[in-house]
């Protein structure tokens, strides 16, 4: 009987697959490094044929962990970061770098080549940008594109295929040219609540006219939760499985882990709407959903069925959360390589520090965390980070003191966002997390005390993989539709109520984060 699925998520720095039961209980998992190539500044590129050899790696590795047969599986699913793969015209890589090697087909998603483009995406007020928070981000996948056509015009010439990565995926899968609703809604600006999703007037202004064509993108659009094919004979010997194996439309990491710790609220679709998810690990994003569009300035969406049916998706962010806290460690005198044992070496040192100290604790120390950009709510991808109250020591108890500032920066950018969202109509009151930073007590306390939000986290950890397991399962008819997987599935969590004490202490702190932005602008316009 098919009543387990698999779940890959491919991240910044790795792929990682688990096997999951119909009760959402993750039964093993293993996960394996990919390559990432940084050729130059705000450059970032992958191998997709090293992508698919570790997610090939991975899921043999947790199969056989887990002691499930091949023949149990109904489906695998696949969640990805919005990176761009590019093939050429016989389906072989084509190199996207500006080193020439041919396998780094990949450009990643933190990669900022594209900033000019996406400047020039922003300035033609089209239509499409309502549903990207009236700001094109270099993340996107158009700017990359343009970037790829007027600075490597023999790629573009020779290439065939674009995929958002994990589109590639299940394209490596089944061998079906099927894009996933999610991942061109979210990331190449089509439009999903319109009977056709191409806006071809906007192509046609940013010079990608050719792009349908060019990059086999079909005019329709595959919904979270169907399948897009079985397995392929290569792929199922591959991977270790069978070709009676579904393999579902793939997913937007972020969204399938707002999926992976939502879904059990999807069957009341007025309580969904106070629930948001964060997603929080190198870079962080917080995803609401909603059953009427709410447009908004410096966020991305709504975007319409990104993961539910009928629902309205939007997604805030901070490019740099968990990047920044490794950024402090290895720039100070007293950090080095932010390995996890220094993390947290770290953290128990700042507990101790505040037990000894309190709110003194590095408490002239101000940090705007803008170091790579402002996703939301500001919508600058050129804006910079900024620390005020350094002072000539560095100590390891200075250093400290400065992460737990910078930590504190993290919590109040995020209030920032809800503050805003607040503005444009949404009623987030919960905070469900996932990510790395449910490892952090430092970030768990204060993404609760700085927010004024009952923060709950997963009894279940790998909430993205649960999230794709979860659209896995309604694709091979394990659950009959997202809300009863979600529903069936969900772990539970356990919840955290902020300390009013600290209430005055952060919105001193916020007001102070305020006036840095200021002063910045102020900065900025000054001859």
């Amino acid at each position: 009987m098919r009543d387990h699925v698999v779940a890959v998520d491919i991240g910044t720095g790795s792929a990682r697959a688990g096997v999951f039961d119909a009760h959402g209980r993750l039964l093993a998992k293993s996960d394996h490094p990919i390559i990432m190539n940084r050729p130059r500044e705000n450059h970032a590129e992958h191998d997709s044929e090293d992508i698919w050899a570790a997610v090939c790696s991975v899921v043999r590795t947790a199969m056989s962990q887990s002691g499930v047969a091949a023949a149990a599986i109904g489906a695998i699913g696949f969640d990805a970061t919005c990176s761009l793969v590019v093939r050429d015209a016989e389906g072989q890589q084509i190199s996207v770098s500006t080193g020439g090697q041919t396998r780094f087909d990949t450009i990643v998603w933190l990669d900022h080549r594209a900033l000019k483009e996406a400047d020039f995406c922003t300035a033609t007020k089209h239509e499409v940008l309502e549903h990207s928070g009236n700001v094109m981000s270099p993340e996107m996948e158009m700017p990359k594109l343009m970037w790829l056509k007027k600075n490597l015009p023999a790629t573009w010439e020779k290439s065939g295929y674009f995929f958002d990565l994990a589109d590639f995926m299940t394209w490596k899968a089944t061998g079906s040219l099927a894009r996933s609703r999610c991942t061109l809604t979210a990331k190449w600006n089509y439009l999903a609540h319109k009977v056709k999703g191409w806006q071809q007037d906007f192509l046609q202004q940013i010079g990608l006219e050719d792009l349908l064509a060019r990059g086999h993108l079909p005019e329709q659009t595959t919904p979270v939760g169907e399948s897009v094919g079985k397995l392929t004979p290569l792929a199922a010997e591959a991977l270790g499985l069978t070709t009676d194996c579904h393999v579902s439309a793939g997913m937007i990491d972020a969204y399938a882990g707002a999926l992976g710790i939502l879904g059990g609220h999807a069957g009341d679709p007025a309580r969904l709407e106070n629930q948001l998810a964060l997603i929080a690990g190198t870079s962080s994003c917080i995803v609401a959903f909603s059953r009427e569009r709410k447009p908004s300035q410096g966020m991305w969406g709504p975007y319409y069925e990104a993961v539910f049916p009928q629902s309205w998706l939007v997604e805030a962010g901070q490019s740099a959360a968990g990047a920044l806290l490794d950024h402090i460690v290895r720039m100070h005198a007293a950090g080095g390589e932010p390995t996890a044992a220094l993390h947290q070496k770290i953290v128990a040192r700042i507990a101790e520090l505040r037990a000894e100290q309190g709110d003194a604790l590095g408490a002239r120390i101000f940090v705007l965390p803008d170091f790579h950009g402002n996703r939301s709510p500001l919508a600058d991808p050129h804006a910079v980070g900024g620390i005020s109250g350094l002072t000539l020591d560095t100590s390891f108890d200075g250093l400290c003191a400065l992460y737990w500032r910078t930590a504190v920066a993290i919590a109040l950018g995020i209030r920032h966002i809800l503050e805003k969202m607040r503005e444009y109509g949404y009623v987030p009151d919960t905070l469900h997390v996932a990510g790395g930073h449910v490892k952090s007590p430092v970030l768990m306390e204060l993404y609760s005390d700085a927010t004024g939000c009952k923060v709950v986290v997963p009894a279940m950890s790998e909430a993205v993989l649960l999230g794709t397991a979860i659209a896995a399962s309604v694709a091979c008819g394990l659950h009959r539709d997202l809300a009863a997987a979600g529903e069936a599935m969900y772990p539970g969590g356990t919840e955290r109520l902020p300390d009013r004490s600290k209430q005055a202490l952060y919105d001193r702190d916020y007001r102070r984060l305020l006036a840095m932005y200021r002063h910045r602008a102020e900065l900025e316009r000054l001859d």
